[in-house]
C-alpha cells in the first residue's frame, strides 16, 4: 500500500494468522446466529465486541450494536443515567476499534450514529481526536469526523481555520488539512461576515507558495493552489453569461419548410422553421435551476407566448443546467405580409433561479431584439444537397455585424481579481522549467485571458499553447488531458475577439446565407467556448480529433454540422446531438463508427438491456434484432429530424445498417450522397 512491497510471511507468522482466521470464523457463526435470532442479551453483545476487536471493519456487526442499542433504549428511556451509560460504553468499543484500525469506516460511523443520539457528551471529542491526529495527521476519517464534532459543539470556523493552519505549518504535505481549510474558507466567503474574497484569497496564495516553494514535488499545495484559482476566476452567484438572440440583433423568421429568398440586411440571422417557432437561449456561467414563466418575463407581440414553458439542455436528465431555452411561437393566422416585432426579456427581476451551490441569481438582465416574420415558402429545400466545399462567402472582416450576434461575458469585481492573478504569474514564472509549474503557468494565464478586457485577451493564448505543447511532450502519461485542454484555448483564442471569430465565419449561399462557422483541420479533442457561437447555424469540425459532441446541445441553431474525419468511436458519442431539434444535416463520415468492440461512451445513452422502449415503436417490432445490435445508433437518430446524414467510411456503414437507417429516421432524403426516398 501507498508503494511499499508486501513481505513474506514467516512460518510463526503464517500459523498466528490461521489461528485467528479459525478463531474469527467461529465468532462470526455465533454472531450471525444472535443476529438473525434478533438475540441482544449482555453476552450477544459483548460477543460483537469481541468480533470487532479483531476485525474492526465487519459492518454488519456495527449495524447489529445500533438494532441491540435501539432495543435497550426502547425498555430503559425514563431512567436517563443508564441511556448515558449504554452510549458511552458504546464510544469505548469504538474508540478501541479505531485503535485497531484508525480507517475503519464502520467505526467512525457507529461513533457519528452514537454522537447523534444527544445523550453523550461531545467536549471530549476533541481531545480525542488531537490524539488521533497526532497518530496520523492526515487521516481523512479523523477530518470528516472532526467537521462534524465542529458542527455539533458549534465551535466557531475561525478556530477551526486557525487550527488548519497549525496542522499545515507543522507538515506542508497535509492534504486533508488543505482541503478542511477549503470548506472552511467556502463557507466563511459565502458568508461575507469579515471574510471579503478580496482581503483574504491574496493572503491564502501567500500561505500556499511557502508550501510549493519549500518543497515543489508535493501535490498538495498545488492542489490548494488550484482551488484558489478557480475562486479568484468564479464568483457565487450566477451570471447570464450570453444569450441568443443577443440584445440589439435582428432575426428573419420564415415558416414552412424551405427558405427566404433573400436577406435584407447582413446583420440579420435567417431563421426557417416548419414548427412556426424559435429558441430563445439562455446560457449560464454554471448550471441553475428554477428557469420559468415566473423568473424570465418576455414581452412581445407575437402572439400564444403568454406562458412560455423553459427546459434545461443537459444529458444528465436534470433540472439543473447551464444552458435553458425556450420556444417562442411566430406563425399567425393574419394575411401574409412581413411583420416586424420587438422582443423584450428581462431576468433576474423576481427571485427563484438558483445555482446548484445554493446562490440565488441577482444580478437583473434585459435584453431586446427585433423579430422579422415572413410567411414565404420556397420550393422544398430537400433537393438540395448540402455541400461543405461549394457555395461558401468569405465573412467582411470590416462588418460590424458580428457585434450583433455576440454577446460579451458579464463579470464582476474584476480588478483585485486580475491583480491577484497577475502577481501569480510573475511569480511562478521562475518555475515555468517544471511540469506543474508549465501547467500552473498555462492555467493562471487562461484565468487572465478569461477576465481581461477584449483587446488584450488574444495575447496571452499563443503562450498557453506552447505551454500545453511543450507539456505534452514532457508529461506523455497525461497527453490527452494535455491536448483537451490545447484544444479549450485554441476556441477560446478563436473566439476571444470579434476579429479572431470572423476569419472563420462565412455564409453559405445555398441556405439564404445561413452563418457558417469552419474549425477544421485545427486538432481539436475538445469542444469549448460554445457560449460564444449560439448564432452559428452551420458548423465545420471536420478533419480534427474529437471523440465526443460534449457541449454541442447549446447550439441550438444548428442546422448543419461536419464531423467528418474525426476520432468518433460510436453513436453514443453523438448523443447530445439529440437535443438540436433544428438539425437536418449531419456527416459523421471517416470516424470510428464500429471498430471497437469494448467503448467506454456506449454507456452515455441507454441500452435495450435497462430501456424496453424500443420495443414499443414500430420500427423495434419490425427489425428487434437489427435495433438491438445497433442500438446506440436507433436511440440517438430516432430524436433527430435528419434530411441528409453522410457515414461513409466507418466501420459500421454496409447494407445492414443502411437498411435500418431510413426506418429509424423517416425524415431522411439523402444517405452517403444518394437520394432515399423522394
Amino acid at each position: 500500500m501507498h508503494g511499499r512491497p508486501r513481505k513474506a510471511y514467516k512460518p510463526e507468522e503464517e500459523a498466528a494468522s490461521a489461528a485467528k482466521a479459525v478463531k474469527l470464523r467461529s465468532l462470526q457463526n455465533q454472531f450471525m446466529s444472535n443476529h438473525h435470532a434478533k438475540i441482544y442479551t449482555k453476552e450477544a453483545i459483548d460477543l460483537s465486541t469481541k468480533l470487532l476487536e479483531i476485525n474492526p471493519e465487519a459492518y454488519t456487526a456495527w449495524n447489529y450494536r445500533k438494532l441491540a442499542v435501539e432495543d435497550t433504549l426502547s425498555r430503559e428511556e425514563s431512567n436517563p443515567d443508564l441511556v448515558k451509560s449504554i452510549l458511552d460504553e458504546e464510544l469505548k468499543v469504538v474508540e478501541s476499534a479505531l485503535r485497531q484500525n484508525f480507517k475503519s469506516y464502520g467505526a467512525w460511523h457507529h461513533r457519528k450514529w452514537v454522537l447523534r443520539k444527544g445523550h453523550s457528551s461531545v467536549g471530549n471529542e476533541l481531545r480525542l481526536l488531537d490524539k488521533f491526529q497526532t497518530l496520523d495527521s492526515r487521516n481523512f476519517h479523523a477530518w470528516n469526523y472532526r467537521r462534524f464534532v465542529v458542527e455539533l459543539t458549534n465551535r466557531s470556523k475561525e478556530d477551526e481555520l486557525k487550527y488548519t493552519e497549525d496542522m499545515i505549518s507543522k507538515d506542508f504535505s497535509n492534504y486533508s488539512a488543505w482541503h478542511n481549510r477549503s470548506v472552511l474558507l467556502s463557507s466563511l466567503l459565502a458568508k461575507a461576515e469579515g471574510f471579503m474574497p478580496n482581503e483574504k484569497i491574496p493572503d491564502e496564495y501567500k500561505l500556499v507558495h511557502d508550501a510549493i516553494f519549500t518543497d515543489e514535488d508535493d501535490q498538495s499545495g498545488w492542489f490548494y493552489h488550484l482551488w484558489l484559482l478557480d475562486q479568484t476566476v468564479n464568483v457565487e452567484t450566477p451570471l447570464l453569461t450570453s444569450s441568443w438572440p443577443s440584445h440589439g440583433s435582428c432575426i428573419n423568421l420564415s415558416g414552412g419548410a424551405g427558405c427566404l429568398k433573400d436577406s435584407s440586411s447582413s446583420k440579420l440571422t435567417t431563421l426557417c422553421s416548419d414548427l412556426g417557432s424559435f429558441p430563445l437561449i439562455l446560457y449560464f456561467d454554471q448550471a441553475v435551476g428554477g428557469v420559468s414563466s415566473s423568473t424570465v418575463t418576455v414581452d412581445s407581440e407575437l402572439r400564444g407566448n403568454e406562458d412560455l414553458v423553459w427546459e434545461p439542455v443537459s444529458n444528465k436528465n436534470s433540472q439543473v443546467s447551464s444552458v435553458w431555452v425556450a420556444h417562442l411561437k411566430f406563425m399567425s393566422s393574419e394575411p401574409c405580409f412581413p411583420k416586424e416585432y420587438t422582443v423584450k426579456v428581462r431576468i433576474g427581476n423576481s427571485p427563484g433561479i438558483v445555482s446548484s451551490r445554493g446562490c440565488n441569481f441577482s444580478t437583473p438582465y434585459e435584453f431586446v431584439f427585433t423579430a422579422h416574420v415572413h410567411d414565404t415558402v420556397r420550393e422544398d429545400s430537400q433537393e438540395v444537397v448540402v455541400s461543405w466545399t461549394d457555395g461558401f462567402d468569405i465573412w467582411d472582416a470590416q462588418s460590424k455585424d458580428l457585434n450583433f450576434l455576440v454577446n460579451l461575458d458579464q463579470q464582476m469585481g474584476l480588478k483585485w481579481r486580475q491583480e491577484a492573478i497577475e502577481e501569480e504569474i510573475e511569480l511562478f514564472r521562475a518555475l515555468s522549467d517544471s511540469k506543474i509549474g508549465k501547467l500552473t503557468l498555462a492555467r493562471l494565464l487562461m484565468a487572465k485571458a478569461m477576465i481581461s478586457e477584449n483587446g488584450v485577451k488574444g495575447v496571452h493564448y499563443e503562450e498557453i499553447l506552447e505551454l500545453y505543447n511543450d507539456l505534452m511532450v514532457l508529461d506523455s502519461s497525461h497527453y490527452h488531458y494535455y491536448k483537451d485542454e490545447h484544444s479549450v484555448a485554441s476556441l477560446h483564442k478563436v473566439t476571444s475577439s470579434t476579429e479572431s471569430l470572423s476569419r472563420h465565419l462565412f455564409r453559405y449561399r445555398d441556405m439564404n446565407n445561413s452563418v457558417c462557422l469552419r474549425l477544421n483541420n485545427l486538432s481539436l479533442s475538445r469542444i469549448a467556448s460554445v457560449e460564444k457561437l449560439l448564432f452559428v447555424q452551420m458548423l465545420d469540425l471536420s478533419h480534427n480529433e474529437l471523440h465526443s459532441t460534449e457541449g454541442l446541445e447549446a447550439m441550438q441553431l444548428l442546422s448543419c454540422l461536419n464531423l467528418s474525419h474525426n476520432r468518433i468511436r460510436s453513436f453514443s458519442a453523438l448523443d447530445s446531438l439529440r437535443h438540436l431539434k433544428q438539425l437536418r444535416v449531419l456527416d459523421v463520415s471517416h470516424n470510428n463508427i464500429g471498430e471497437h468492440s469494448v467503448d467506454t461512451t456506449r454507456y452515455l445513452c441507454s441500452s435495450p438491456l435497462s430501456n424496453s422502449e424500443w420495443t414499443e415503436d414500430e420500427v423495434g417490432r419490425q427489425m428487434t434484432s437489427l435495433v438491438t445490435k445497433y442500438w446506440d445508433a436507433y436511440f440517438v437518430l430516432r430524436d433527430l429530424n435528419l434530411k441528409q446524414l453522410d457515414i461513409a467510411g466507418n466501420m459500421i456503414a454496409g447494407d445492414e445498417f443502411y437498411t435500418l437507417v431510413p426506418q429509424v429516421v423517416p425524415t431522411l432524403v439523402w444517405l452517403n450522397g444518394h437520394r432515399v426516398r423522394s
